[in-house]
């Protein structure tokens, strides 16, 4: 039976980060190709990050930049200035990998893993 509920409620919400945040989960992009996107922005100012973001030609560039943009709109929502934030954190985690067999001869079958990533970004001000 579970005690202190309240007690234990107000400790984990005091405790919360209160940075704004995006997650995207499940995006069909291997961690190890948005690793590389991710890498780009870290520790940047915003609107340089979505510059960067719009040029770079690899898969997670679009994704990454529409994540970017979710932080941003949360931030304003919690009234923070545009013009003195930052990417704090940004990181790809593995999500679940899609098992799908391809037919080959002689009746045998070859696995191909479709990886799936979790991408996070946290903003904070200077």
């Amino acid at each position: 039976m579970a005690t202190r509920i309240k007690e234990k409620a107000a400790a984990r919400q005091a405790n919360a980060d209160k940075r704004p945040h995006a997650t995207a989960k499940y995006v069909r992009v291997a961690p190890r190709k948005a690793k590389i996107v991710v890498d780009l922005i870290r520790g940047k100012q915003v609107d340089d990050a979505l510059a960067i973001l719009m040029y770079t030609p690899k898969s997670a560039a679009p994704v990454v930049q529409k994540l970017l943009t979710s932080a941003i709109a949360n931030a304003e929502y919690k009234e923070m200035d545009r013009s003195s934030l930052y990417v704090a954190e940004v990181y790809a985690n593995q999500g679940p990998t899609l098992k799908r067999y391809w037919a080959r001869s002689h009746g045998r079958a070859d696995m191909i893993k479709k990886h799936t990533s979790h991408i996070t970004i946290v903003l904070d001000q200077k």
